[in-house]
C-alpha cells in the first residue's frame, strides 16, 4: 500500500528551490507551496542530503550549503539508507541495464519502495523511468 501522506524530496527539487536562476525554480516554489498546504510529510534520505550539500557547495558556496542543509534537517524527515536498501539499489542498477540510474537515484527507488512512497518531488527524468513512482510536478 502506498503512503499518500508523504512525498520523497530529491536533490533536483531542493536545488531548484534555492537557486533563483534554476529553470525549475518557479515550479519548485509552487509545488512546495501546494505540498505545504496539506498534511504532507516531506521525506528525504541521508544520501540526498550528501548529494545536495555537495551540489550547493560547489555551485553556490559553503555558507548557502550549510544554511540549506540545516533547514532540511530541521524541517524534513531524514530516512537513513540501510544495508538492505543499498543491496536493493544495486539490484535495480543491474536489472535495469537499459537505464543510466545513478547510485543515489537507485537508493531513492529502494527507500521509496521500502516506505511505500509513490510520489517524488523531483525534476530528474529518471524518476519517470522507474515503475510505480509518480514524479511531481508532472
Amino acid at each position: 500500500m502506498k503512503n499518500s501522506d508523504s512525498v520523497f524530496v530529491d536533490t533536483s527539487a531542493l536545488y531548484a528551490l534555492i537557486n533563483r536562476s534554476d529553470i525549475d525554480h518557479g515550479r519548485a516554489i509552487d509545488c512546495l507551496s501546494s505540498l505545504s498546504d496539506g498534511n504532507t510529510s516531506l521525506i528525504t534520505s541521508n544520501f540526498i542530503l550528501s548529494e545536495t550539500y555537495t551540489l550547493i557547495l560547489y555551485k553556490i558556496g559553503r555558507t548557502t550549503a550549510l544554511r540549506v542543509i540545516n533547514g532540511i534537517r530541521e524541517s524534513y524527515e531524514i530516512e537513513r539508507i540501510s544495508l538492505k536498501d543499498e543491496e536493493n539499489a544495486w539490484q535495480i542498477i543491474t536489472d535495469f541495464d537499459d537505464k543510466n540510474f545513478s547510485y543515489v537515484d537507485a537508493t531513492t527507488f529502494a527507500i521509496m519502495t521500502r516506505l511505500g512512497l509513490g510520489e517524488v518531488f523531483s525534476f530528474d527524468d529518471h524518476f519517470n523511468q522507474y515503475p510505480e513512482i509518480q514524479k511531481i510536478p508532472g
